[in-house]
């Protein structure tokens, strides 16, 4: 029935949350704040994983060791105009980039962005399940279902739409924590 493409829809607003969230700054390292980076490399856009390595060493530092020499100053630039604040420094073909200590007004900053994106991320569920019951209606309208089929298969909906919203508020919960630590 509908719940497969329901639960397939639910699971890639999930994992596109986990993935926003991933490249939010906290005051730890993570490989994930490069993420989603472009860099202009001979005329063409291109990942910053495909250009380099990229490795988190200490806790708050992140390198890139970059493949080709000509690249090295296209990295830098392209992380510095990502507007994560971030200044790299370059030492030959390795990019160091410090991630300072994030100040306690810059936390709560963080956290108000955090949970704006978890709540456009719910709304986004249930708009899911609103277009799955819409299904579900169109098919008592047309007597594909009866009354009963349609009332339990809404809990079903809700069930499934509930599952996807606690994930998005433990992730949430999680990612809070990570930037309130200090």
């Amino acid at each position: 029935m509908e719940y497969d493409q329901l639960e397939e829809e639910c699971k890639k607003t999930v994992d596109f949350f986990k993935r926003d969230i991933a490249r939010m700054r906290t005051g730890r390292a993570s490989t994930g704040l490069l993420e989603g980076i472009q860099v202009d490399y001979y005329g063409s856009k291109v990942p910053i994983n495909q250009l380099g390595n990229i490795a988190v060493p200490e806790p708050r530092m992140i390198t890139v060791q970059v493949y080709d020499a000509g690249a090295v100053e296209s990295v830098e630039k392209a992380i510095m105009s990502a507007d994560l604040g971030l200044n790299p420094s370059r030492d030959g073909n390795l990019i160091r980039i410090n991630i300072p200590a994030l100040t306690e007004e810059r936390r709560k900053e963080l956290v108000k962005k955090l949970h704006k994106l978890a709540e456009e991320t719910r709304v986004s569920m249930r708009n899911h399940r609103r277009d799955a019951i819409d299904l579900l209606k169109k098919k008592l309208k047309e007597k594909e279902i009866s009354e009963d089929d349609m009332h339990r298969s809404q809990e079903d909906i809700q069930k499934i739409t509930d599952k996807y919203i606690k994930e998005i508020d433990r992730l949430l919960q999680v990612k809070e924590e990570e930037i309130m630590e200090v």
